[in-house]
């Protein structure tokens, strides 16, 4: 099947997750750092069982660190120059059969009661937090305990991303 991309024309859902994805790196990419570069990132996700969006960002984040790294072998970045601030990664988040979940699956994503997406730099800041009820309201201390489950899974995505690129 081909993607929306390689069409020439892109859906309502694809626009809105690659506008999410470029939020979500710009948040910690120093642009002054950068220069006169133009990066531009591709991601196809291949399998994500429900975290579409949260893997893409996830996996953005390495291409990037990665094509930051290249660049400044080829000395088109200053060798001085600290283009990253820091990491981000996303996780979903979601309360099924009154339970908070981390990452959930497709099948614990259509029967939530509280879905989220939440993206975070590696220090534990938040880019962005998109959460719906999609029956009753959530609470306060709903919330919490969603955005702490949250915080525990980016930092496990945040080492898993610092081995990938072998730091």
């Amino acid at each position: 099947m081909d993607r929306e991309a390689v069409k020439g024309k892109v859906g309502g859902r694809t626009h809105e997750i690659s506008r999410l994805i470029g939020r979500s790196l710009r948040a910690v990419v120093d642009m002054k750092a950068l220069g006169e570069n133009t990066i531009v990132i591709d991601c196809d996700v291949l399998q994500a069982d429900g975290g579409t969006r949260t893997a893409a960002i996830t996996g953005a984040y390495v291409a990037l660190a990665d094509a930051l790294e290249w660049g400044r072998e080829k000395k088109f970045i200053a060798q001085r120059a600290t283009p990253l601030k820091d990491s981000v990664a996303a996780v979903s988040v979601g309360i099924v059969d009154g339970k908070p979940l981390l990452d959930l699956a497709y099948a614990e994503d259509v029967r939530a009661e509280t879905d989220m997406n939440v993206v975070m730099t590696g220090s534990g800041s938040f880019v962005e937090v998109q959460g719906t009820a999609e029956g009753a309201p959530f609470d306060r201390a709903e919330l919490d305990a969603l955005l702490d489950l949250a915080l525990g899974g980016g930092t496990t995505l945040t080492a898993l991303q610092a081995q990938a690129l072998g730091r």
